[in-house]
């Protein structure tokens, strides 16, 4: 069995832990940023007011961050978990914001958080809903939904996009991901545990000695920004109230799936009670979000991929990750630096992180017994999860409340897994509660 470099509970040295803190730092900016630059893009609201939701973001990012790695009273799952922004949201925040701007967004958004939060003390009951070839299934397709991620900045963006796919976008990009391969297969101790931030900083360096590097948007970032609270104001229309509720009970189920897998990567046994603090801690951080004028938050699959390949389980890292993000918000030239980096580089250590993910969920299904029907829940839950993250067109002549349920091949895979599991005759009556939590115990100590 491998083992982790630093548990939980360790606490590397000061220098150490912010080189690892970094990775997660870069593993994550990305996608914390892009929301409040898609809806406000798409809401074409003014410069100033899409650096205003980024700000946020990322500065609320960072408080939500730290407070579910260190747990305050009840809220907090206490293992490394980064927190940002959720595309879930997106789609619904688009629409109310085409009708009540963004005052409508942020208010739907507060009152929806209660959905997550009230959800949360639930949590032990639905934890009983997902045995091992649930949660094998689940974080399984965690991992492909974010291979086509991975894909796109390996190529150096989207799709039809002029770029795309380019030679040299290739070249760095493998560069990138055969030595991040080297340095955690032959790197010793601090080496292989920052293979990932090693990896980007040589391939950044590559990119700089050929030009390939952008800095406009340094020139155009501020120095230092307080977010305001309240920045937009609030609103709660009705429609949008519903909107977004849908939206927050399809992230209970995605942030459930998301710490089922910080689990296996962590060695961590995961309590129903253990995943309701986790939860809890997204409905509070996302109502924290809409005060402060940003969009709702959840739990981001990247990072585990990030624990995963290098066995760096500290909360206390990526605490200081969280640290990182406030400082970014309140100094969003620090940020700005951090967006320079070229997509073919964060692809060559993406597409390595996310298929890390792909492995942990083998592994877990390698170790549920191998049936007539736990092969269809696995085989059927999977193929529709990829069917809808391959070709989300399926869904485009669909009423809009089923797009916005079944968006995301992450929600329909564990959804489906889900609903075989309980309807599918033999299924087993083992009693799973808070202080048992076995059934997934002997796959966390085998999974890396």
């Amino acid at each position: 069995m491998e083992q982790l470099l630093y548990n939980v509970e360790d606490r590397p040295p000061l220098a150490t832990s912010f080189l690892l803190a970094a990775q997660h730092l870069l593993a994550a900016l990305g996608g914390i940023i892009a929301v409040p630059l898609v809806v406000g893009g798409v809401l074409k609201l003014p410069t100033e007011q899409v650096v205003a939701l980024v700000n946020a973001a990322l500065m609320v990012s960072g408080v939500v961050t730290i407070i579910q790695c260190k747990g305050v009273g009840p809220i907090g799952i206490k293992l490394p978990c980064v927190m940002g922004t959720s595309f879930t949201f997106v789609a619904a925040a688009i629409a109310v914001g085409f009708e009540h701007g963004m005052a409508g967004v942020l208010g739907s958004s507060l009152v929806g958080s209660f959905v997550m939060i009230v959800g949360s003390f639930f949590m032990p009951q639905i934890r009983k809903l997902f045995p091992p070839v649930v949660t094998g299934t689940v974080v399984t397709m965690i991992g492909l939904s974010l291979i086509p991620v991975a894909i796109d900045w390996f190529a150096g963006g989207q799709v039809g996009s002029a770029h795309y796919a380019d030679p040299a976008n290739l070249g760095i990009a493998l560069f990138v991901l055969i030595l991040v391969i080297g340095l955690v297969q032959w790197g010793k101790g601090i080496i292989s545990a920052a293979a990932i931030v090693i990896g980007m900083f040589v391939g950044y360096l590559v990119c700089l000695a050929f030009g390939l590097v952008d800095f406009s948007a340094v020139h155009q970032a501020q120095s230092f920004a307080v977010p305001q609270p309240l920045h937009f104001g609030l609103a709660f229309p009705i429609s949008g109230i519903v909107g977004m509720s849908i939206a927050y009970l399809v992230t209970i189920v995605e942030s459930t799936g998301n710490f089922l897998a910080l689990g296996a990567a962590t060695k961590t046994p995961m309590s129903g009670k253990k995943i309701a603090r986790g939860v809890l801690c997204d409905g509070v951080g996302s109502a924290l979000a809409a005060v402060m004028s940003t969009t709702p938050f959840s739990s981001f699959a990247q990072n585990i991929g990030v624990v995963s390949l290098t066995g760096v389980a500290s909360r206390h890292v990526v605490t200081l990750t969280g640290m990182l993000l406030v400082l970014a918000g309140l100094f969003p030239i620090l940020g700005a630096f951090i967006v320079t980096i070229p997509l073919p580089v964060l692809g060559g250590a993406g597409l390595m992180m996310f298929a890390m993910i792909i492995a942990a969920g083998i592994q877990m299904l390698g170790r549920v017994e191998h049936t007539k029907r736990n092969g269809l829940i696995i085989a059927v839950a999977i193929g529709c999860g990829v069917a809808v993250t391959m070709r989300p067109e399926l869904l485009a002549k669909l009423p809009a409340f089923i797009k916005e349920v079944f968006a995301s091949g992450i929600t329909v895979g564990s959804l489906v897994a889900l609903f075989l599991n309980l309807i599918l005759p033999g299924r087993p009556t083992q009693v799973i509660d808070e202080h048992e939590g076995e059934f997934i115990e002997e796959i966390a100590r085998e999974t890396v």
